[in-house]
């Protein structure tokens, strides 16, 4: 088979039917590149989307140094918006944009990000970890286009998403990570998209009131997360619950969590690791942004 003709398919076809040995070759004429940086972003608001503010104004500063040879052939996503049982990667060469929320204006209802999906790329994602599963379902959700929309506005790069397996301990999502570093030296950028401290039910009231102090106990969490990341104490990042209180306010759920540990399970020995952003607001809200690499 042509590689041509097999990438055509490859979006349609079940992975249990494919010859293993030739996606391997096929996926082997992917030339290595300089190795792609890995990204955390806390995406906040969808309103993010809209307006021009100090968050969107780093991540505008960030997707402008990833021209030359940092330009990535796809960029892969993990976003808190799609929670599964089982794991999925998004093989559609077309992804829709996404508007899951409600209550916001009609501006950002009629936004789309119009950038191509990586049938490609996606099916390389199943290659190196045969848990993740094809699928067509989905598209680009707004914890994926509200921050591309200012990191690469012109939509031009392919973008695929993987869901996050609600079912699984943290410790899954941060080895099944570690199982697609090798994408990083093939072009692909991957970005976990959610939020470290993310407690809109204690944030709501400082929200009504136009009150953007944070909560201590926000705070705390945020620098806990930070410094154990500098110091690449990972370990202390998948049992975040042994923090305490602080995590148990921050976290109280997991889905805006776990993206950091797709991005966490991207380091390697000799990588950099830098706080891009830098903000806890409304109480229990932290929009910080790390970069691995």
């Amino acid at each position: 088979m042509k590689r041509k003709d097999f990438l055509q398919t490859l979006a349609f076809l079940p992975f249990f039917a494919m010859n293993i040995r030739e996606f391997t070759q096929i996926s082997d004429e992917f030339g290595a590149t300089p190795k792609m940086p890995a990204l955390f972003i806390g995406h906040g608001s969808p309103m993010n989307a809209l307006e021009d503010n100090a968050f969107t104004k780093a991540m505008k500063s960030t997707g402008s140094k990833f021209t030359g040879e940092l330009r990535p052939n796809a960029i892969l996503v993990v976003s808190a918006h799609w929670l599964t049982k089982g794991s999925f990667v998004h093989v559609s060469p077309n992804p829709e944009t996404i508007h899951d929320f409600g209550g916001f204006p009609k501006e950002l209802f009629d936004m789309q990000y119009p950038a191509p999906g990586s049938p490609e790329y996606a099916g390389l994602v199943s290659e190196m970890a045969p848990e993740i599963h094809p699928t067509t379902e989905w598209g680009l959700d707004h914890g994926t286009w509200t921050i591309l929309k200012h990191l690469f506005p012109d939509a031009d790069i392919p973008v695929f998403q993987v869901s996050i397996d609600y079912y699984q301990p943290m410790q899954y999502h941060f080895d099944l990570s570690q199982k697609l570093q090798k994408l990083r030296e093939k072009g692909v950028l991957i970005i976990g998209s959610g939020n470290i401290v993310h407690n809109l039910g204690m944030s709501m009231g400082k929200l009504m009131q136009n009150d953007a102090s944070p909560y201590d106990w926000a705070i705390e969490f945020d620098d806990f997360v930070k410094t154990k990341t500098e110091n690449r104490d990972f370990n202390a990042l998948i049992e975040y619950e042994k923090a305490g209180k602080s995590a148990k306010l921050s976290v109280p759920t997991p889905d805006h969590y776990i993206p950091l540990l797709y991005t966490l399970g991207q380091t390697q020995e000799k990588d950099e690791i830098k706080q891009i952003y830098e903000e806890v607001y409304y109480g229990g809200l932290s929009m910080r942004t790390i970069q691995i690499g």
